[in-house]
C-alpha cells in the first residue's frame, strides 16, 4: 500500500495574528508507524504525521493549545493521542475512538490521561462502532466520567441523528459543520436540521472543515456558513484545523485557514470566544 502525504511538510506562517492561548480543537497524528502501528482496516496508509511535525506547526501559527482527535488510521488504539497529550504540557488534550461497550475502568483511565470525549464516526467511507439509539444511553455513562460527546457524520445523517442527540445527558460536540454543502446555503434542510440542533444548549458545533464543505479555495461558501453559526451560537463554537487533513480531496495551506478567521470571526472579541474562551469552557485546559 503506498504511502499518502496528507499536509504541507514546509508549511508558512499566517498573516493574522492569534489571541494568547488560542485553540486548535481538531487535529489528528498520525504514528510514527514504527512505534504506533496503523490499523489494519485503515482506508489508506499516510505519511507519518507525528506530535514533532504537529507541535512545530502549532507554534508557526501561533496556536497555544490544542485538541487532538484520535484517527481511524490507528482505530481504537489511542495511544497515539495519549503519547502526544503526555508530551504537550498540559495544553494538549484529547478525544478517543472507543467502542459503545468499552468498561468504565478504560472511560476513567482515558479521563485521567488528559482526554475530554470520546467521538463516534457515522460515515459512509469511516467505521462505524455505535448505533445512534445507542447515544443517549452511552452518554449517561460518559457523564460520570466528565467525558463529552463527539460526532462526525455525513450530512444527510443529521435527520437520523438529530433526536437522539438531543436527548444526550453531556455536551454533544458536531464536526465540521454537520459536513452540509455549503454551496446549498443556509435554506437548505440539511443546515436547517444542524441549525435546529444547536438550538439544545448541551450541544456544540466545529466551524471547521471550511476546506470541506466547500470549493475551490478560499472556501467562500463555508466560511459564510462558519460565520452565521459563530453569529447565532457564539458561546458554543470552537475551531480546528483539521490537521493533517485525512481522507481529503486536495491538501489545505494551514496559513490560509488560519487567516479565514478574519472572516469567520471578523472582531477581536469574536475571536477571543471563539479560539479561547468557548474551548477553555469546553475542553478544561488546566490552568
Amino acid at each position: 500500500m503506498d504511502t499518502i502525504l496528507t499536509y504541507d511538510p514546509e508549511p508558512r506562517p499566517p498573516q493574522l495574528k492569534l489571541p494568547a492561548g488560542a485553540c486548535d480543537a481538531h487535529v489528528h497524528v498520525f504514528g510514527p508507524a514504527t512505534r504506533f502501528p496503523y490499523a489494519a482496516n485503515r482506508p489508506y496508509t499516510p505519511v507519518d504525521a507525528p506530535k514533532e511535525k504537529l507541535f512545530a506547526l502549532h507554534r508557526l501559527l501561533g496556536i497555544e493549545r490544542c485538541v487532538i482527535v484520535q484517527s481511524t488510521m490507528h482505530g481504537l488504539d489511542n495511544r497515539v493521542v495519549e503519547d502526544a497529550i503526555a508530551a504537550g504540557g498540559g495544553r494538549y488534550l484529547g478525544v478517543a475512538l472507543v467502542p459503545v461497550d468499552v468498561p468504565d475502568e478504560e472511560l476513567a483511565r482515558l479521563a485521567a490521561a488528559g482526554f475530554r470525549g470520546v467521538r463516534f464516526n457515522f460515515s459512509a467511507h469511516l467505521p462505524a462502532t455505535a448505533h445512534p439509539a445507542q447515544l443517549p444511553d452511552f452518554s449517561r455513562r460518559l457523564a460520570a466520567h466528565r467525558l463529552h460527546l463527539q460526532v462526525h457524520f455525513d450530512s444527510v445523517l443529521v435527520h437520523t441523528l438529530a433526536a437522539p442527540l438531543a436527548q444526550c445527558a453531556v455536551s454533544v460536540v458536531i464536526d465540521h459543520m454537520g459536513r452540509v454543502d455549503a454551496a446549498l446555503g443556509p435554506h437548505h434542510r440539511d443546515f436547517a436540521a444542524l441549525h435546529a440542533l444547536l438550538q439544545h444548549p448541551h450541544c456544540h458545533v466545529k466551524v471547521s472543515g471550511c476546506d470541506r464543505v466547500a470549493s475551490p479555495p478560499p472556501y467562500a461558501d463555508g466560511v459564510a456558513l462558519a460565520r452565521l453559526l459563530l453569529q447565532d451560537f457564539p458561546t458554543r463554537c470552537v475551531w480546528g484545523t483539521d490537521w493533517p487533513h485525512p481522507n481529503h480531496t486536495h491538501v489545505p495551506d494551514d496559513a490560509q485557514l488560519v487567516d479565514l478567521l478574519q472572516e469567520i470571526a471578523p472582531d477581536p472579541a469574536a475571536r477571543q470566544r471563539l479560539l479561547v474562551d468557548n474551548p477553555q469552557a469546553l475542553y478544561r485546559f488546566p490552568a
